[in-house]
Parts: C-alpha cells; sequence; structure tokens
C-alpha cells in the first residue's frame, strides 16, 4: 500500500520502513524506561515486621526478685558497672518489654541482608542485628559479617519473642548474660556433603559491650571503686578487637518425617576479660581489685521434636537440654589500700597481690520440655540451674558459692502464627555469695504480637 504525501506530493513507500523501525525504537526505549523504574522500585523493597511485646508481672520480692536473679553468686559476680548496657529492669505491675522492629530483603544474587533494632519500655534503642550473609559461595560454604546473635549453643540466636518462657533460663544469665553472645564481627560456616545434616563454624567477635562473658571494665569504674590515693598498678587496657572467638558443630542424624533431632557442640574463648572485685561491697575500704585475663566456655545441646500433624500443634513435642561450663584465668593488676578511722593506710588489707593469679569454673544447665496439649494451646516445664560447680581461686585459697536452681511453668496460647498469651510461674531458690538461699517466686501474664511479615524461625 502506498502512502502519499499531499503537501509534498511525493509518495512515503520508500520511507515506510525507518518510520517503523523508529517507531519501534522509540517503544523499546520507552519499555526499558518503564522495566528500569519497575525494578528501581523494588530495589529497596524489603520485609517488614514489628515484634510487640509486654506483660503483667508479681513476685515475692516487693519488685526486687530480678535483681536478686541477677546478683545470684558465681564466679563472674562483679561490681555493677553504670556504664555497660542496660537492659531495663522489671516492676510490679505492668511493663512494656523490647519490642523489635524487622527488616530483611535478598539484596541481589549474592547476598542477603537483615536489620533488628529494639525499643525497650523506657523508649532505648539499640541495633540487636544488623549482617549480610552470602547466598553463591561453593561448596557448601557461607559467610555472615556485622552484628548477629552468635551460633553457640542452641538458645543463644534466638530472640525473646521465639522463647518457650517469658525470660532467659539460669544458666544463660550467669554465663553469658540476659541477652546471649552478641557482637560485630565476621561468621563463617560449611554445610558438610555428609548423608545427614552436618554444618560446622568459626566466628570472629570484636568482644564489645557484652554482660557476661568477654565484658570489660570502664575505666571510670575503676575510680569510682578503688582509692586513687593509695590504689597500686592499674588495669589493662584494651587489647586490639577481635577479642571473642568461637567454633560449633550441629549434627542432625535423618529420623524420618515426623521426627526430628539436634545435637551441637560449642567452644568460645575471650582474648580479653576484667572484672572489679570488692569483697565486702563497700567502695574505698581496701579489699577492692581488678583482674585482667581470659575466658573459655564450653557448651553442649541436644533438641528433639515430634511433629504428630495435629491441628495448630496439637501432640507436638519440643525438648531442649544445654549445658555451659566457663573458666577463666586471670591477673590481679590493681588493689586498693583503703584507710582505718585513725587515717593510716591498711596495705595488709590486700585480698591479693598484683600479679597474683585468680582462676575460677562455674557451670549452668537448662532442660525444657514443651507439648502442645490441645490445638493452639502449649504447656511448658523447665528446669535450669547454675553453681553445681562454681568456685573461684585465689592467693592460694578456693572459695565455692551455692547452686541457685528454678523450676518455671508456662502456659501459652497461640490465637494465630502472629499472636500469643503466655502464663507462666516460677519457684527459685536463689543463692548469695555468703552462701544464703532465698526462696523467689515470680508470675509473668505476657503478650507478644507480630505485625507485618516475618520469616521463618531456625530450627
Amino acid at each position: 500500500m502506498l502512502y502519499y504525501n499531499k503537501i509534498s506530493g511525493t509518495s512515503l513507500a520508500m520511507n515506510k520502513w525507518p518510520l517503523l523501525l523508529s517507531s519501534l525504537a522509540l517503544s523499546s526505549v520507552a519499555c526499558a524506561d518503564n522495566t528500569h523504574a519497575v525494578a528501581a522500585a523494588s530495589y529497596f523493597n524489603p520485609q517488614m515486621s514489628l515484634i510487640l511485646n509486654g506483660y503483667y508481672y508479681h513476685d515475692n520480692q516487693r519488685g526486687a526478685a530480678n535483681e536478686r536473679i541477677e546478683e545470684m553468686a558465681g564466679i563472674g559476680h562483679t561490681v555493677h558497672d553504670p556504664h555497660a548496657h542496660a537492659h531495663g529492669g522489671i516492676e510490679q505491675g505492668f511493663n512494656l518489654a523490647e519490642s523489635e522492629l524487622v527488616l530483611s530483603a535478598t539484596v541481589d544474587p549474592y547476598f542477603d541482608g537483615k536489620f533488628i533494632m529494639t525499643v525497650d519500655g523506657q523508649g532505648q534503642t539499640a541495633v540487636e542485628e544488623a549482617w549480610l550473609q552470602t547466598r553463591l559461595l561453593p561448596a557448601g560454604l557461607k559467610a555472615k559479617m556485622g552484628k548477629f546473635l552468635s551460633e553457640i549453643g542452641y538458645l543463644n540466636n534466638q530472640h525473646p519473642h521465639t522463647w518457650d518462657f517469658a525470660d532467659q533460663n539460669l544458666a544463660y544469665r550467669a554465663l553469658l548474660g540476659d541477652h546471649g553472645l552478641m557482637d560485630s564481627g565476621i561468621q563463617l560456616t560449611w554445610l558438610a556433603p555428609t548423608p545427614f545434616y552436618s554444618l560446622w563454624g568459626i566466628e570472629a567477635l570484636q568482644g564489645s559491650n557484652q554482660e557476661r562473658f568477654g565484658a570489660l571494665v570502664d575505666e571510670e569504674l575503676i575510680h569510682e571503686t578503688l582509692d586513687e590515693n593509695t590504689i597500686q598498678g592499674d588495669m589493662s587496657p584494651s587489647r586490639a578487637g577481635p577479642r571473642i572467638y568461637t567454633a560449633f558443630a550441629k549434627f542432625a542424624p535423618n529420623l524420618g518425617d515426623n521426627h526430628a533431632l539436634q545435637i551441637g557442640l560449642s567452644y568460645a574463648q575471650a582474648k580479653q576479660y576484667q572484672q572489679v572485685l570488692d569483697e565486702d561491697g563497700l567502695s574505698l575500704s581496701g579489699d577492692e581489685m581488678a583482674l585482667n585475663g581470659k575466658q573459655q566456655l564450653i557448651a553442649t545441646d541436644i533438641v528433639y521434636k515430634w511433629d504428630t500433624a495435629g491441628d495448630y500443634g496439637q501432640g507436638d513435642l519440643k525438648v531442649i537440654a544445654e549445658y555451659l561450663r566457663l573458666n577463666k584465668d586471670m591477673t590481679v593488676v590493681a588493689t586498693g589500700a583503703g584507710v582505718d578511722t585513725d587515717g593510716d593506710t591498711l596495705i595488709d588489707s590486700f585480698p591479693a597481690a598484683i600479679g597474683e593469679k585468680v582462676t575460677g569454673k562455674q557451670d549452668g544447665y537448662t532442660l525444657q520440655l514443651a507439648y502442645g496439649i490441645a490445638p493452639r494451646w502449649q504447656l511448658a516445664w523447665r528446669h535450669d540451674a547454675t553453681g553445681n560447680l562454681n568456685e573461684l581461686t585465689s592467693a592460694g585459697s578456693t572459695e565455692s558459692f551455692a547452686k541457685s536452681t528454678r523450676h518455671s511453668v508456662s502456659l501459652s496460647f497461640f490465637a494465630s502464627e502472629y499472636s500469643r498469651l503466655r502464663l507462666q510461674a516460677s519457684q527459685a531458690d536463689i543463692a548469695d555469695e555468703a552462701g544464703d538461699s532465698e526462696q523467689v517466686k515470680q508470675i509473668f501474664l505476657q503478650y507478644t504480637h507480630s505485625l507485618g511479615a516475618h520469616g521463618a524461625h531456625k530450627f
């Protein structure tokens, strides 16, 4: 068909193809622009969720039971550092616990990313996790970098909203801290090509802001506790990081579709650990000393799960057993002489001399069972303890501390996979450094709700 240009009087038959090609080119550019716009819009499109957590709390200590548990006897018991990372206290009555804001996404074909920020009841914010993990490393290798929960043990890498109980177990609180081992660093794991699940991993962590394991003492605390006029020696400066190294292995034999078993072994070493000890709890009284040294932690865990395929978890069973043992090897680096009522320096009141070794060992364990008693209803029982092995050797003598134990029962109702209500009752015998044990009773009525997308939890 011929097209005629009435203005020029010339035929457009010869110009038809250039015009058509130009139209196609313009269309391609337009499509490319649209594709680029869609891609640009999806460049930052992470899954987002908000975990809301709170509870009503009551104890038989007028609200002081949690503080007594925090100060239970152990080799890591030190002078309280007001500059250390705080997690907020528990009051009698209503409490707003830490809420979590979670963002996660696949960055590109090479990396996954995750960011978790917490906000406590006092409005204090903290970055809980912020990491990137590789996707395409060969031979079953994966690398994670940033801030994350360590993979040692089983419960350590779980956030509070995934726990079967409202609070942390005694073993973790005494040896690792309320939030476990969490730090900035790098992790390398290897999924071995075995006929059963076999995961091996190592981590190098900076060792900053730890509650217990590998904790460092603020310099200001030294001068607040030891008399600056009579202090002898000085706390060793912090070593360059990384200061904490871990290694772990997890094995899961194939038991069939309805049963799962995982066995874990872990080791952690803190290249530097600092303590300030005060025998009588009175600053500047002459019995204070500062220590610097190392810590080692070994742990083993066994987890068994049975899925009955019942409605909404009915009949499902989960059993968790975990044991931890901590060893420390310290050196006295500073002491405070103090003064008597006449103003004379009490040089002879030093509990240990500078350069003297101080060693210690303490263990802890937790045994937990959770069972689906009805659709959406779960009953859980926990026995946890610390201090079956609990002794400190200083100046050639060994001092043993008493054991602390607790039993807890919780009843949880899962309105959906996003909502949970829980009633928990606990009874504990908590020992102090003097060897006195006091019975502590606690009740939690907790709610946990997840708003938005939330990925599946680990085994």
